[in-house]
């Protein structure tokens, strides 16, 4: 983890090739952007959708987030990310949604803070927001950030693109609802 409660810690990653972690440098960034429009994560209700191992979500969690939905549908990377939640004790803020994130049903509230990290070259995070979206997971206040390859283009309808960093091979793109 890069910053908060679980500073410095670990996180296991799946046994298979079959996700792709992100970065430390990709998600350092990434936090560094959302920080400054958050200000504090402190409350957050955040989704970690293609979340792999969790790193994502459990950042959220380690500086302060009240509660994150993980999303996830390969069984390797949910059992490194119930692994991770119980290890950092990080179960009971968390719900573990396995199973393609393109099948989640409608949210019960929507959420502050929805984070995509689809494979890239899928546009799967794209088209998962503009679901989700319909299904009441986004709310007027939400910010998203979709990460991809460095050439992919992000864009959904009803969705303004607030900022863009490329950090490696990978793109970072924050969006807002319109």
């Amino acid at each position: 983890m890069i910053s908060g409660e679980w500073r410095g810690r670990k996180l296991l990653a799946p046994k298979n090739d079959a996700t792709r972690p992100t970065a430390d440098r990709t998600r350092e960034t990434l936090f560094s952007m959302l920080a400054s429009r958050v200000g504090s994560f402190d409350g957050l209700h955040v989704a970690d959708l293609f979340a792999g191992s969790g790193a994502l979500g459990i950042e959220a969690l380690s500086r302060g987030a009240a509660h994150c939905l993980f999303g996830e549908q390969d069984r390797d990377a949910i059992d490194a990310l119930r692994k991770n939640l119980a290890t950092l004790g990080a179960a009971p803020r968390a719900d573990v949604r396995a199973g393609s994130v393109l099948a989640l049903g409608p949210a019960p509230r929507p959420f502050d803070l929805l984070l995509f990290d689809a494979p890239y070259g899928t546009g799967a995070g794209s088209v998962a927001l503009d679901k989700l979206n319909r299904l009441g997971w986004v709310g007027a206040d939400s910010l998203i950030s979709i990460e991809t390859a460095d050439k992919e283009a992000v864009e959904v309808a009803g969705f303004a693109i607030d900022a863009i960093r490329k950090v490696g091979k990978a793109k970072l793109t924050l969006l807002r609802p319109a």
